[in-house]
This record gives C-alpha cells, sequence and structure tokens, in this order.
C-alpha cells in the first residue's frame, strides 16, 4: 500500500524575522506565521486531504504551526527537531558559513550533518511504518531539506527551490521507500 507523508515547515517565527540562528533553541509564532499555518491549513481543506496521523517536531514553533493547520490530535518526536547549531543558537545569520555546512557545527557542539540527516530519516521512517495512510508532520526548514537529500536518489524533483515558512514536501512511501512528488510553497505576499 502507498501511503503519503506532508512535510511541512513550521510558520515564521520571532528569530526568523530577527534573522536569528533557530535549532534546538526556540522562539514563537509570529503573527504572520500563524496566518501562514492557517493558509497551509486551507490548502489541505481546500483539496479534502484528511490526515489519519499527525507528528510534530517537539520544539514549539512546530506543534503551534501544526495546531493551526489541524485539530487533529498528534504526537510530538523527538527525531523531527532542527540541526542542533551548538554555540551558534539564537546568534546572527550572518555568522552562519557558507552552504554547505557539512560538519561545521559539531566543532561547535552541534551535530554532524550526517548524524543529523539519520536522525530526522529514521524518525520519519519509523513514523511511516507505524502510521496510518495520510499524515502529516511538521518540522523545520534544514530537516526538510535534509531528509529530501535522503531520498534525492529515489525523485525526479528540482530539490532547488526555496523551503519557504509553512512550505509542504509530499512524499509517496512504499516498501520503506520515499519519493518526493511535490514541493508547495504559498504565496504569502498578501501577509506582508
Amino acid at each position: 500500500m502507498t501511503k503519503t507523508l506532508y512535510l511541512m515547515r513550521h510558520g515564521e517565527t520571532l528569530f526568523n524575522q530577527q534573522k536569528k540562528i533557530q535549532g534546538w533553541c526556540d522562539s514563537p509564532l509570529t503573527e504572520k506565521g500563524i496566518k501562514q499555518a492557517q493558509i497551509a491549513g486551507d490548502y489541505f481543506k481546500d483539496r479534502n486531504i484528511i490526515f489519519d496521523s499527525a507528528y510534530a517536531s517537539t520544539s514549539e514553533r512546530a506543534s503551534d504551526t501544526l495546531e493551526q493547520v489541524t485539530d487533529k490530535p498528534y504526537q510530538r518526536v523527538k527525531g523531527l527537531k532542527e540541526w542542533n547549531f551548538g554555540r551558534f543558537e539564537s546568534e546572527s545569520e550572518s555568522l552562519n558559513p557558507p552552504l554547505p555546512y557539512g560538519d561545521y557545527f559539531a566543532g561547535y557542539g552541534g551535530e554532524e550533518e550526517f548524524q543529523f540527516r539519520q536522525r530526522v530519516s529514521e524518525a520519519l521512517m519509523d513514523i511511516m511504518k507505524e502510521a496510518g495512510e495520510t499524515v502529516l508532520a511538521v518540522s523545520h526548514g534544514a530537516a526538510c531539506r535534509q531528509f529530501m537529500r535522503n531520498w534525492a536518489h529515489t525523485s525526479e524533483i528540482d530539490q532547488k527551490d526555496r523551503l519557504g515558512n509553512c512550505c509542504i514536501l509530499k512524499f509517496e512511501f512504499e516498501q520503506d521507500t520515499f519519493k518526493l512528488i511535490e514541493i508547495i510553497n504559498h504565496d504569502f505576499s498578501s501577509l506582508d
């Protein structure tokens, strides 16, 4: 049986607005972030997409986003947390090294890139093995990107698109394999 995973990034946060690095540290959704999540929720409602199961990172910004998208009960999963940026947490984004980051943050108490990618990928594999047919998981920008990279070999979608706040990645899951089907970035220009 083919299952569907909708992997979504959280809405805009205070730290996003202030251009601060936000991994394991957390900041609240802004008013704009709440409205972004509601627009994403409308995307699902307009298409009659009903979730059998819902999951969120243990970070408050992810669970708050999920609660704006659906009123379905959900589980919080530590494996869906953002990259641990170590001593760079809550510092200015201007301190980020050039992409790709690789293992840069591991030298400052954070996670190695492969360790992070594996954590997120294992969490989503476990979720999809247990979950119903249609699943929502709310996570983070780098977590979504690393998961896409882990499964790039199965997908034909151009993965260079920006993963904006409340971006939705639609994956098919069958025989322990994920395939990226679509990247949905919403138009939030009316919120500016």
